[in-house]
């Protein structure tokens, strides 16, 4: 039985470290897209928050830290995700009842893309 808890455990680990790593993909690839540095960061923050949460990820802190100083036609901008995850049930087994995951994502902007910010959605 304790065998089977461990495993559980592990998994759940693993399991929210994969989620953590598709939400700081999936916030660095919102960012790349946009075109001012507010806009970029404005859209990591709320894509890295709903991919964790859709994933039905929870973390007692969440911090998503993103460098747009390469967001230019041709860059690439970096997204940083931090979850602090709670393992209150490990507490049992005498393990850590809480971790913090962090993963890196760097997405490149697009080469030919536009360098005029409109505002018209076109």
């Amino acid at each position: 039985m304790l065998l089977v808890f461990v495993g559980v455990v592990i998994h759940r680990g693993v399991d929210a470290r994969i989620r953590i790593d598709d939400a700081a993909h999936q916030a660095a690839r919102a960012a790349s897209i946009e075109r001012t540095p507010t806009a970029a960061t404005t859209a990591a923050q709320s894509t890295a928050a709903s991919a964790l949460s859709s994933a039905g990820v929870t973390c007692a802190s969440l911090s998503v830290s993103t460098s747009t100083g390469g967001l230019r036609p041709g860059g690439t901008v970096s997204v940083t995700v931090s979850c602090a995850v709670d393992f209150g049930d490990a507490l049992i087994l005498g393990l850590p009842g809480g971790k913090t995951l962090s993963a890196t994502s760097i997405e490149p902007v697009d080469l030919w893309r536009s360098t005029l910010n409109t505002g018209s959605g076109t």
